[in-house]
């Protein structure tokens, strides 16, 4: 027997259903449950699978991306709803592409599934500058710094832009995640940032982890 109501939700974001995660999102609204509901009940879970999953070699990029994708587009019809009831997002991350660097599928990605777990996005885009990434932290306040590279030759921008967030006094009030195809732990490590992670289905639980959100993380 197919899933009714929203579990229905939980398996079409899963399936990356987007036309019906659109049509149960707007179901729901008009039944009366409130968005945060919908959200924290049933699409970060879904996104959680989906990761899972892909943990799992499950799912590869192409299903994880319209998986997103289908969350995203339910995600747009709860946005205005969740802002008139004053939601607060888990906390907000400024993510993109460092300088030199035209990359954008993982950086994307990354953007979805942490947007899928409660997380506000400010999407900078592709071949950042490190004052870019600063304005960026101080105009929004962020809690976190995503940085993006698939490179070898741009991974040295990731060790410019945190020496820009040290330097403009901004490095005690953001933890620092970096991430792509030549990426290392070590890496991470060397350019002093907070965290690594190996693939967008660990980037909400590494942001959690960082920012202490979860008690048990490991």
């Amino acid at each position: 027997m197919p899933p009714l109501g929203l579990e229905a939700l939980f398996v079409a974001i899963i399936d990356g259903d987007l036309a019906r995660t659109k049509e149960l999102v707007q179901r729901a609204i008009d039944q009366g449950t409130p968005p945060e509901e919908i959200v924290s009940r049933w699409m970060v879970p879904a996104m959680a699978e989906v990761g899972a999953r892909f943990e799992r070699q499950e799912y590869f990029v192409p299903e994880m991306l319209v998986s997103a994708r289908a969350m995203q587009a339910g995600l747009a019809l709860l946005k205005p709803l969740l802002t008139q009831r004053k939601v607060k997002p888990v906390a907000t991350v400024v993510i993109g592409t460092v300088r030199g660097d035209l990359h954008d599928i993982g950086k994307n990605l990354i953007a979805m599934m942490l947007e899928g777990a409660g997380f506000q996005i400010v999407d900078l885009g592709v071949d950042v500058p490190a004052e870019r990434f600063v304005q960026a932290v101080r105009e929004h306040q962020a809690d976190v710094l995503g940085l993006s590279a698939l490179l070898t030759t741009t991974m040295p921008q990731m060790g410019a832009v945190i020496r820009a967030i040290v330097d403009a006094g901004l490095r005690d009030n953001i933890k620092v995640l970096v991430g792509g195809a030549p990426v290392t732990a070590r890496f991470a490590a060397e350019v002093g940032a907070d965290g690594y992670g190996e693939s967008a289905a660990v980037a909400a639980r590494v942001a959690r982890k960082v920012l202490a959100l979860d008690s048990a993380a490991p």
